[in-house]
C-alpha cells in the first residue's frame, strides 16, 4: 500500500503490519486508521513513473453499486440510443436507477478492457466518480450523508449495450470480467471534496466525456440516503455516480469500442484510468 503525493509525482511506501497484507485499503478503512497513524508507517518512497498501481481495492466487500442515467444529457442520449429496454416515458428517472457490476468485473488502472466480439459487438465506455464508502451504516439522512464517505475514486462503467438491451436489464452487460477498471487511487474526501471533481474520459486521444459531480440529477447524499433505507451500507463499498454525456452511443453511428484503443478516463485529484481494449 502507498500513500499518494499527487502534486510531487511520488509515493510514500506503507510498511508495518499493510506490508504483505492482500487488502490494505479495506483494511485501512474498516479500522478506521488514520493519516497520522499511517504516516508513521512510512517505508520508503518512489516516483509514479517507477511504480505500476494497483486497483485500491482488490477485492471488493460485494457487488459495485451503480446509478443509471444520472446526468440530464446522458439521460436524453440514451433514451434516444435504442439501446435503452428498461425505462417509461420519461427520460430523465423521477428516482435514482440502481443496478450493481460484479466483483469480479473489477480491473486496475492500467489491466486490458478484454471481451469477446462473438459474445458482444457494442462495448461503451462510461466514465465516472465512485464513492467509497467509510462506516458502516443504515437509513442515513441525506443531511449526514458525506460524513460516511471516506473517498472517492476514478471508475469507468464498460458496458456491452447489446447485452444490457437484448436481457432488459443492466447487470449481464455491465458485469463481465475487466468492465470496471477503478483507481490508480482513492483521495479521501477532505483532500478532493465532492463540489471539486470533474470526470473526463478520452478514446485515441478524442475527448468524449466532460462532467462534474455537481450536475448529477441525484447527488451524493441522495444516493446514499437511497441505497441506505434498503440495505446496511459497507466499509469499501463503492458506489458508480453515473455517467455524462458523450458515451459511444450518443455519437451517429455509435462509436463502440475495437480492439487496440485505449480508453483514458481522468478525475480532479484521483489520478487517471488509461486501459487498453483487447478482443479475444
Amino acid at each position: 500500500m502507498v500513500l499518494v503525493d499527487e502534486a510531487g509525482s511520488k509515493v510514500t511506501f506503507v510498511g508495518g503490519v499493510f506490508s504483505n497484507h492482500l487488502n490494505p485499503v479495506q483494511a485501512v478503512i474498516e479500522r478506521r486508521i488514520t493519516a497520522a497513524e499511517l504516516e508513521a508507517l512510512r517505508d520508503g518512497e518512489a516516483n509514479f513513473v517507477d511504480v505500476t498501481f494497483l486497483s485500491p481495492i482488490p477485492v471488493p466487500v460485494r457487488n459495485i453499486f451503480a446509478v443509471g442515467k444520472n446526468y440530464i444529457e446522458h439521460a436524453a442520449e440514451f433514451d434516444k440510443s435504442g439501446f435503452n429496454a428498461t425505462s417509461g416515458a420519461a427520460a430523465v428517472p423521477a428516482f435514482p436507477q440502481i443496478f450493481t457490476k460484479a466483483t469480479t468485473s473489477l480491473a486496475g488502472p492500467t489491466d486490458d478492457i478484454r471481451f469477446d466480439p462473438a459474445h458482444t459487438s457494442s462495448v461503451d465506455y462510461e466514465g465516472e466518480i465512485g464513492v467509497v464508502i467509510g462506516a458502516e451504516c443504515r437509513n442515513v439522512a441525506p443531511a449526514d450523508a458525506l460524513g460516511k464517505v471516506f473517498g472517492f475514486i476514478a471508475l469507468n462503467d464498460v458496458t456491452a449495450r447489446d447485452l444490457q438491451k437484448n436481457h432488459a436489464q443492466w447487470f449481464l452487460g455491465k458485469s463481465l470480467d475487466t468492465f470496471c477498471p477503478v483507481g490508480p487511487w482513492i483521495a479521501t474526501s477532505d483532500e478532493s471534496p465532492a463540489a471539486s471533481l470533474k470526470v473526463q474520459t478520452w478514446v485515441n486521444g478524442e475527448l468524449r466525456q466532460n462532467g462534474v459531480l455537481t450536475d448529477l440529477i441525484f447527488d451524493v447524499p441522495t444516493l446514499i440516503a437511497t441505497l441506505s433505507k434498503a440495505m446496511t451500507l459497507l466499509p469499501g463499498d463503492i458506489i458508480a455516480t453515473g455517467t455524462p454525456v458523450g458515451v459511444g452511443i450518443g455519437h451517429t453511428p455509435p462509436k463502440f469500442l475495437q480492439d487496440g484503443d485505449l480508453v483514458r478516463v481522468a478525475v480532479t485529484g484521483l489520478g487517471e484510468l488509461n486501459n487498453r481494449v483487447r478482443t479475444r
